[in-house]
């Protein structure tokens, strides 16, 4: 895998400061995608142990509140092979730090109802069980609003993972205008 570049103070991606990761790789090719040079799964650098571990240290002040993992694609599977071993480290080294996904795939019909049943379902259920909020949904240019939290367009939803596994069904992040997660 490949990544774009990682951010270790980002405060536009999830609540508080937090460490971003940006992967290359991306087959939705949103319009006006913020981040295009990042579709192509050869850009940016190899992501390596070397940019692991720095990610695990750079998560370790008190201020920093989590993860935030973007693309390019997270959920693409050349992705998650890679991404699926990190924050299940992440999760075991910070327990309380939270971990972000943007991803334009949606939650309950590609990630739950095609991705846990296809062939790399063990590394999308591990991507699931250590992520605690999924931004899901592609930006859609005509649905941009600046003044949504966390999001690029209205149709995006952020999703508290957790309580969507054990409801069985999207349960939102009730964090919106609250100083959580």
């Amino acid at each position: 895998m490949n990544y774009a570049k990682i951010r270790k103070c980002d405060v536009a991606n999830g609540p508080g400061v937090r460490v971003s990761l940006f992967v290359s790789g991306c087959n939705h090719h949103c319009k006006n995608c913020f981040n295009r040079e990042a579709w192509d799964f050869n850009y940016g650098e190899k992501f390596t142990e070397k940019q692991e571990e720095q990610i695990i240290e750079d998560l370790n002040p008190d201020y920093i509140t989590g993860l935030s993992l973007l693309g390019g694609e997270p959920f693409e599977q050349a992705n998650q092979e890679e991404l699926a071993p990190l924050v299940e480290k992440v999760k075991e080294t910070y327990p309380n730090k939270k971990i972000w996904c943007y991803t334009g795939f949606t939650f309950d019909k590609q990630i739950l109802g095609q991705m846990v049943k296809e062939e790399h379902r063990d590394t999308t259920e591990q991507m699931l069980k250590n992520i605690d909020y999924i931004v899901d949904g592609r930006f859609v240019e005509e649905l941009k609003d600046p003044k949504l939290q966390f999001r690029g367009s209205s149709n995006q939803r952020i999703i508290d993972v957790k309580k969507s596994l054990a409801a069985n069904e999207v349960v939102l992040w009730d964090g919106l205008n609250k100083n959580i997660g």
